[in-house]
């Protein structure tokens, strides 16, 4: 079990929890999430948006009855953590992308610090897109070189990804997939990775309820993924 040191609203359907919990999380992993005891049965994936050596943070959107049990623990309570999980954001250099949609823009912030302390010479451009208020600007902000929010639009019409050497993205399904079209057409899709948000079970890669379709057969998303190649994944149409 691990303590929580914070859980604060940072928006109306957005929470950031705070946890006492030593880890050697990676950018784009993901915890098992669990503040009860018997319902709801399942666990909630939750990915990283934040961790040193003795804590670790999520950034989690209030959808249902798990998530809304967050709301509730307070500092001092204790959280059941099952992780890291998954495969994470690859640690590229150079001129790298950062896209996020709603709460795929998550895991994107402990992304952004890691690919800076991985080489400092790397320059990291972050483009988040909300359909309501936007939130954590001053915190995203801190880790980018340039910071480009989209409130009510579209995010992908922001960028161009011809101008970057690597583009990583996570958010809804439909907001990757357009990426990777724009990416295709600038003949630059192998420069893109995407993170998966597919349903999860288990988290630990047996249930196979998370499975998604590629190119090379169907994959884990808590295990091969979450972070996979966009034209792995969309690119089978």
């Amino acid at each position: 079990m691990a303590k929580i040191l914070e859980n604060r609203q940072v928006s109306e359907d957005f929470y950031l929890m705070r946890a006492e919990q030593e880890n050697d999380a990676k950018a784009g992993q993901f915890y098992m999430l669990r503040g009860w005891d018997d319902y709801p049965i399942l666990s909630r994936p939750i990915s990283v948006f934040d961790a040193d050596e003795k804590s670790v943070s999520f950034l989690y959107k209030v959808v249902g009855k798990g998530t809304e049990l967050f709301t509730k623990l307070e500092a001092g309570d204790e959280i059941k953590l099952d992780g890291p999980h998954g495969t994470g954001f690859p640690a590229v250099t150079g001129k790298v992308a950062l896209v996020g949609g709603g709460v795929g823009i998550a895991p994107l912030y402990l992304t952004a610090k890691m690919l800076k302390k991985n080489d400092p010479k790397t320059t990291v451009d972050i483009y988040l897109g909300f359909s309501g208020k936007p939130m954590l600007e001053n915190e995203y902000g801190d880790v980018a070189d340039k910071l480009t929010v989209n409130v009510g639009g579209f995010v992908t019409d922001d960028i161009e990804p011809s101008e970057y050497d690597w583009i990583l993205t996570c958010g809804p399904e439909i907001m990757m997939r357009v990426l990777y079209k724009k990416c295709e057409k600038q003949g630059v899709a192998e420069r893109l990775y995407v993170s998966m948000e597919n349903r999860m079970a288990c988290g630990i890669g047996v249930c196979l309820v998370c499975s998604c379709r590629t190119k090379s057969g169907n994959k884990r998303v808590c295990k091969e993924g979450p972070v996979l190649l966009g034209s792995e994944v969309f690119g089978i149409e």
